[in-house]
């Protein structure tokens, strides 16, 4: 076994931390909800850090980030689910917890795992989605991350797909991530409910007792059940993936996409329908080459592996110098 390494993928719902080995196997795993204040985020760290090295010998901690990095990954400049504002998270982490930390964001981690060990791993030109929350994205040229000239390259989740929709924590309103994400099928479900009767829906009835109930996650189970609310909800959330697929294809030209992050990992409810709205929607549809687009193999695992990849690669670097 080679050096161990911690990955730590922060989403704007919860943390979850790994002792990682060199082949992305992940031995011991802690999570919590993520806090809303920096000080509490970075104690959160701290102690999930400080719980692992006490069972293990890390050497080394790499965070994946949902928010923009400077392209040398030194400094947080705004992340929309989180509280950190141009902060130097990985450098004032190292010494509080003794180790190096190094930070990218969350997409690019998912990238790098998916890469390294899972379903990107033939991919020539390559984009990875992370869809949790909100929608990450890292784009892959030949195995190296593309991040654009000033280190936040490709942020698509929240290009405006829907003129004056829903609003979005980035400020904007319509962002892609806001009808594509968990947090969309939550919003699906609700003016769903809002619209129509579903009286033989088991969401409906939950929710209605238990307004507080409602997840992505729970919307995605129902589905797989069988709910007809659900159901629906899942239909609006892949005609969407399709949409901003064909956006997409249409700007990168990729030959592989991979699904990734917590929603991705359920891509088995939505993958082939979004398929068939992207093969219709696509700039030239019957005379281009279409991408593959394959869910994860590493699920909800591929921040956190990743993060300990780069946390791995960055120690190397270290003593190459």
């Amino acid at each position: 076994m080679g050096a161990l390494t911690i990955g730590i993928d922060i989403g704007g719902t919860s943390v979850r931390a790994s002792v990682v080995d060199d082949r992305g196997t992940m031995l011991d795993t802690l999570r919590a909800a993520t806090p809303p204040t920096a000080q509490a985020l970075e104690h959160c760290l701290d102690r999930l850090t400080g719980e692992l090295t006490s069972r293990w010998t890390a050497e080394a901690v790499g965070l994946a980030i949902a928010g923009f990095l400077t392209p040398d990954r030194e400094i947080v400049r705004f992340a929309p689910h989180l509280p950190w504002r141009e902060a130097r998270v990985a450098a004032e982490m190292s010494a509080r917890v003794g180790l190096p930390v190094f930070a990218e964001h969350d997409a690019n981690s998912a990238a790098i795992a998916e890469y390294r060990f899972g379903a990107a791993a033939r991919g020539h030109n390559t984009l990875v989605l992370a869809i949790g929350t909100g929608i990450g994205a890292g784009l892959l040229l030949d195995g190296e991350i593309y991040r654009g000239s000033y280190g936040v390259a490709p942020e698509l989740g929240h290009l405006t797909v829907v003129p004056d929709g829903r609003p979005c924590s980035c400020g904007k309103r319509g962002c892609w991530e806001r009808y594509c994400s968990g947090t969309a099928l939550v919003d699906n479900v609700v003016e769903l409910l809002a619209d129509d009767d579903w009286g033989r829906s088991q969401l409906a009835a939950d929710v209605a007792a238990d307004p507080g109930s409602l997840t992505g996650r729970r919307v995605a189970g129902a589905a797989a059940d069988g709910d007809a609310v659900a159901a629906a909800a899942m239909a609006g959330f892949a005609g969407s993936l399709g949409q901003g697929l064909a956006m997409i294809a249409d700007i990168f030209d990729p030959d592989l996409i991979v699904l990734a992050g917590g929603v991705g990992a359920a891509s088995g409810l939505f993958l082939d329908e979004a398929r068939e709205h992207y093969a219709r929607l696509v700039t030239g549809p019957g005379h281009r080459q279409l991408a593959r687009i394959r869910g994860t193999q590493l699920g909800e695992s591929a921040g956190v592996i990743g993060a300990a990849e780069i946390a791995r690669q960055g120690l190397l670097r270290t003593s190459e110098r």
